[in-house]
């Protein structure tokens, strides 16, 4: 195989995915939109959290909301959960690193809050360990996943929303994962700041 041919196997596997979870996931991420915006409107808060690509994603979220997308508006509150690294270390030193984000959430989460919680796999413990005690304390949660949905599937209530991506593929995974949140972004600042500004 060429290395030509592997590129654009990469690009035909990227584009069957995010074909596939745009038929499955369209009515969710409506859902996820409308939960954020509510939330934001309520005077609440979005946290997230994530591993590796995963982390980055929660940053990237958080970013776009803090700043703004493609729209001017105000900032809305969010905060990634995976960049304080002192912090981060703290915690993992002094319990473990399954309270990482679990113990932050319990310091800053309040009901109504609502915890975007990425793992590829849906098996990350201290990603699993934040939506116990987000539920605990009255949030709702938004859960970014892939493969078989792993046991984050498994905690999530009526009350939650699952963007699970039909893929067993990391990359492929990650790579929708980032398009599930553009999405977001792009419906509430839409949401937000109506159609005439499109």
């Amino acid at each position: 195989m060429t290395l030509h041919t592997r590129i654009r196997q990469h690009f035909l596997a990227s584009i069957e995915t995010k074909q596939k979870a745009s038929t499955q996931l369209e009515t969710p991420l409506v859902a996820a939109a409308q939960r954020v915006l509510s939330t934001f409107n309520a005077g609440n808060k979005v946290l997230s959290c994530g591993n590796g690509g995963s982390a980055g994603d929660a940053q990237h979220f958080s970013s776009e909301m803090l700043n703004r997308f493609e729209k001017e508006r105000q900032g809305l509150a969010a905060i990634a959960l995976t960049t304080d690294t002192s912090t981060l270390t703290s915690i993992a030193n002094d319990y473990s690193y399954e309270r990482i984000f679990s113990r932050q959430v319990e310091a800053l989460g309040r009901p109504g809050d609502v915890l975007l919680a990425i793992s590829t796999s849906g098996n990350s413990a201290n990603v699993n360990k934040a939506i116990e005690v987000a539920q605990q304390r009255g949030m709702s949660v938004i859960a970014l996943s892939g493969k078989s949905g792993g046991t984050m599937q498994a905690l999530l209530t009526a009350n939650d929303i699952e963007l699970r991506v039909p893929s067993d593929s990391t990359a492929r995974i990650q790579e929708t994962h980032l398009l599930l949140i553009h999405c977001i972004c792009d419906l509430v600042d839409h949401l937000l700041l109506g159609s005439a500004n499109d």
